[in-house]
């Protein structure tokens, strides 16, 4: 069932919410610290999994994917809220954060895509594979 779905987004959101509370009272700041994208990841590993184990059937997937077509426009108002300019003017921490957080965005790619570097393929090999 659909319901399924979003039950799966809810829970996601809200530990995901709570990651973020947790780590803006380890780092002293008195804000969430990437609830909202905890939680986004924890719905693409858990997804992924239910739909390899064969526990997410279609219906369900319908739930997901309606959220995440909002997905865009839900960050945009949750980020309105946040302070931008208190968050930079408060020191170096916010900046090294987003840096950090967009380097190893990029580091990971090639794992979370799955993707190995080909084979290079000679010219007498696609000839042969013509044939």
């Amino acid at each position: 069932m659909i319901i399924y779905g979003v039950a799966l987004l809810a829970g996601c959101y809200m530990v995901g919410n709570f990651i973020g509370d947790v780590l803006g009272k380890l780092l002293g700041v008195q804000a969430n610290i990437g609830g909202v994208g905890f939680a986004m990841l924890l719905l693409i590993i858990i997804s992924t999994w239910a739909m390899q184990k064969g526990y997410m059937k279609a219906p369900e997937e319908q739930g997901i994917k309606f959220w995440s077509a909002m997905y865009i426009p839900i960050v945009v108002a949750m980020s309105s809220i946040q302070n931008v300019a208190a968050a930079l003017s408060g020191g170096l921490v916010a900046i090294l954060g987003g840096i950090l957080a967009v380097a190893i965005g990029f580091l990971l790619i090639p794992i979370l895509v799955g993707k190995r570097s080909e084979e290079k393929v000679s010219e007498a090999d696609l000839a042969k594979d013509n044939q």
